[in-house]
């Protein structure tokens, strides 16, 4: 082989990023092409470059240059939707208005098993006023919920409370809920003073023991319905306090009401809360007696969470959830959700 001049070298190595490559070319070849060859006679061996001038042809079908393998594509499934956290129900009978929140929250087969020992708890506080009063519960809310409960396939449905005003006996005559109970297939049941246990509450800050009804201990679900109503001690009367009819000694609750109320919801929890604000008592409550007191709204108010289904009940009255003592504690002790403003809350006009 010739050799090459060291001029010749440097015009070569001039190249730019054609260097590199020409480098490994030699290498590989063991041979150097004078520069003063022309184009035409270069051996074949040179690098090709791809044309930067005709791209390769791509489809208008953007479908067609992806391969798709049909084993790992996943087939589509149908979207979640979350239940609302509270159903509200207006302008309609009191059954429909039932119906149709709880079909809205996905069925009382959501709440009720087949098979299920069933407790409705309403509120029955006195023997001597009609449901007209707004101081009990609306028999016909009550009566709906037993009969949806049998259609869910319940076992057995039992209707209790302990008034204070008059025997119970008495209490769930004059309401009018006995009627509609036994009509739909349930039980009234009399609570009776041996059948309260002693019950351990350890998230209790107050009330760490009271005597709760044993039929409520065994249920295998609890339906809290308590009308809506002006309180004088608790300001209003909603789920939370409803439940303390289950226990024994209530007027112990009444030196700490907020908290006892909601420590008392730390140990009952119901599968479902239903205002009964059909009608709805605005004053003089708890007992009332004056039809002026009253308001016919045709509402119910559902949740499966006793803390939000009172929150919006506060709304009735003109009020808010931080107007309720028990209400601000239940929310702080973890019971529920007070946060109206960040709830899905699903509201119904029956008769629009």
């Amino acid at each position: 082989m010739g050799k090459i001049s060291r001029r010749d070298f440097l015009k070569i190595a001039a190249v730019g990023s054609g260097a590199i490559t020409l480098g490994a070319v030699l290498d590989a070849c063991g041979n150097i092409f004078p520069t003063s060859l022309p184009s035409s006679e270069l051996p074949t061996a040179a690098v090709q470059l791809p044309s930067l001038t005709t791209p390769s042809p791509i489809s208008q079908n953007p479908t067609d240059n992806i391969s798709i393998s049909t084993d790992t594509v996943p087939a589509p499934t149908a979207t979640f939707v979350p239940p609302p956290d509270v159903v509200v129900t207006r302008g309609g009978e009191p059954e429909a208005l039932v119906r149709r929140a709880l079909t809205a929250l996905g069925g009382i087969e959501k709440f009720v098993s087949k098979g299920a020992n069933v407790i409705v708890k309403p509120n029955i506080c006195v023997a001597y006023h009609t449901y007209e009063y707004a101081a009990t519960t609306n028999p016909w809310v009550v009566g709906t919920l037993v009969k949806m409960c049998y259609e869910g396939g319940a076992a057995s449905v039992k209707v209790m409370d302990y008034p204070f005003g008059g025997t119970q006996q008495k209490a769930y005559e004059v309401s009018g809920i006995k009627k509609q109970v036994e009509g739909a297939g349930g039980e009234m049941v009399n609570m009776l003073s041996y059948k309260y246990v002693t019950t351990e509450n350890p998230l209790a800050e107050i009330l760490k023991t009271t005597k709760v009804y044993a039929d409520i201990l065994k249920a295998d679900a609890i339906i809290n319905v308590p009308v809506a109503k002006q309180h004088s001690s608790s300001r209003l009367t909603l789920g939370m306090k409803n439940l303390m009819g289950v226990i024994q000694n209530r007027s112990a609750l009444h030196v700490n009401l907020g908290q006892c109320i909601a420590d008392l919801n730390a140990l009952i929890k119901p599968q479902l809360t239903v205002i009964d604000a059909v009608r709805i008592l605005i004053k003089n409550g708890p007992t009332g007696g004056n039809l002026a007191d009253v308001e016919k709204l045709d509402t119910v108010i559902v949740s499966p969470d006793v803390v939000a289904a009172d929150s919006y009940a506060t709304s009735l009255f003109g009020m808010t959830p931080e107007d309720l003592e028990y209400i601000v504690i239940g929310t702080k002790m973890g019971l529920g959700r007070s946060d109206l403003q960040n709830m899905n809350i699903q509201v119904i006009q029956l008769d629009a």
